[in-house]
C-alpha cells in the first residue's frame, strides 16, 4: 500500500519548477562552439561580444548543448547598425536583433523564419522599449511551435511557427554584410 505522506511528496516534487541553468559563465566561452569566423567572438567584462570587421562575413556563435522547449533569459547591447538575434533549435527560426538586412529597419523582437525567407509576424511596442546603447532584458519562451517574447518586462510577441524543430542548440548571430557589434550577458536557460 501507498503512504498517502509519499503521494504527496512525489506530487510536491513533480510540481516544482526547474531551476535556471546558466549557459555563460562571464568569463569565458565553454559551452560555445562558433559556426565559423572564431575571432569575431570574445568576452569583454563579463559579456559575450560578437564583433565583425571589414570582411563582414557571417558567424553563429552556438551552444554545445541542444534543448526542447526552454525559457531563454538575456541581456543584449548594441549601437550602430545591427543585424543579429537569436536562433532557436535551428538556423532556420530566429528571434532577430536590429536591423533586418530584406526590410531594411528595426525587427528587434520579431521571429524570422529562414526557410521562408520572411518575417511572418512583427513583434509590437518593441520601438518603445528598446534601449539603444544601453542593456536590454529579453526573455523567449520556446514550447513546442510557440514562441512568446518580452523585451524590458513586457510581452511583444506570441507567435506559433509552422516549423519542424523539436530539438537543439541556441545560436547568438553576427550577420554577414554587416560590419557590427553586439553584446549579450547573463544568459540562462530553463527547460520548460
Amino acid at each position: 500500500m501507498i503512504k498517502p505522506l509519499f503521494v504527496l511528496v512525489m506530487c510536491a516534487m513533480s510540481l516544482q519548477a526547474a531551476e535556471p541553468v546558466a549557459l555563460f559563465d562571464g568569463k569565458t566561452l565553454d559551452g560555445w562552439k562558433p559556426s565559423a569566423m572564431p575571432e569575431y567572438w570574445s568576452v569583454q567584462d563579463g559579456a559575450i561580444v560578437g564583433k565583425s570587421d571589414a570582411k563582414k562575413k557571417g558567424s553563429i556563435l552556438w551552444t554545445s548543448g541542444e534543448y526542447a522547449d526552454f525559457s531563454l533569459e538575456a541581456e543584449f547591447r548594441y549601437t550602430g547598425h545591427v543585424d543579429s538575434g537569436f536562433f532557436l533549435r535551428n538556423e532556420n527560426e530566429q528571434i532577430q536583433i536590429g536591423i533586418s538586412g530584406s526590410l531594411k529597419r528595426d525587427m528587434t523582437c520579431s521571429p524570422y523564419i529562414g526557410k521562408k525567407g520572411k518575417y511572418p509576424v512583427e513583434a509590437v511596442g518593441v520601438k518603445d522599449l528598446l534601449k539603444i546603447g544601453d542593456w536590454n532584458r529579453i526573455k523567449i519562451e520556446v514550447k513546442g511551435k510557440k514562441y512568446i517574447v518580452t523585451l524590458n518586462g513586457k510581452q511583444v510577441l506570441d507567435y506559433t511557427t509552422d516549423m519542424e524543430s523539436a530539438k537543439g542548440p541556441i545560436g547568438l548571430q553576427v550577420h554577414p554584410g554587416v560590419e557590427m557589434e553586439i553584446h549579450f550577458r547573463n544568459l540562462s536557460l530553463t527547460p520548460q
